[in-house]
């Protein structure tokens, strides 16, 4: 399976499917290891990420990384965590944030890329897209309220909001996020972590 994995990323590497739609042209970022046994699914990368590509190689990815308390080393080991976005590369810009996540990305590429990776214990769904896409009509009606309903999604799913800069007003609003979600997810990639 690793060598399919290999063959499959190779081709998510050279894809051009998006290209005229794309203003910094195609620049797919993700990472995938046959082993992960965690997978992040956030919206696409940002500009960024786009010039480094490194998937969450920003101030949004500092405060992953803090939330899951892992160090860089670990969290960029695609043999533990998978980073596959609901698009690969940056959409470009749209009102105050980035445009949506193209949707030929993930219809193309996740149906293929997933199933290659079948030791997942935990997704952590990052943001609304990949809440919508993931969790369907059993998410709630706001970002918020499907975050606070998360013991409902587990063992399997985590919604978490988008650690974004940006969301700052948000992590004030609901400081439960901090009191109630965050202890749970560190303890469940602690454990993750120290099952490889």
């Amino acid at each position: 399976m690793s060598r399919e994995l290999d063959a499959l990323l190779r081709e998510i590497e050279a894809c051009r499917l998006c290209e005229a739609h794309l203003p910094l042209g195609p620049r797919p970022v993700l990472r995938a290891g046959s082993g992960a046994r965690l997978l992040v699914v956030g919206q696409a990368p940002g500009a960024r990420v786009h010039a480094s590509g490194v998937p969450w190689d920003d101030a949004s990815g500092k405060r992953l990384r803090d939330w899951l308390q892992l160090d860089a080393e670990t969290f960029y080991d695609a043999s533990r965590v998978a980073i596959v976005p609901m698009a690969f590369c940056y959409p470009g810009k749209a009102g105050s944030g980035d445009a949506p996540p193209r949707p030929e990305c993930r219809a193309t590429w996740h149906p293929r890329l997933l199933p290659l990776l079948p030791d997942i214990e935990l997704t952590l769904l990052v943001g609304q897209y990949a809440q919508a896409h993931v969790l369907g009509a059993t998410r709630k009606a706001s970002l918020t309220g499907t975050v606070r309903a998360w013991r409902e999604y587990l063992p399997r799913h985590l919604p978490l909001p988008h650690p974004s800069p940006r969301n700052v007003a948000w992590f004030k609003a609901n400081p439960w996020f901090d009191g109630e979600v965050l202890p749970e997810l560190r303890e469940r990639v602690r454990a993750l972590m120290g099952s490889t």
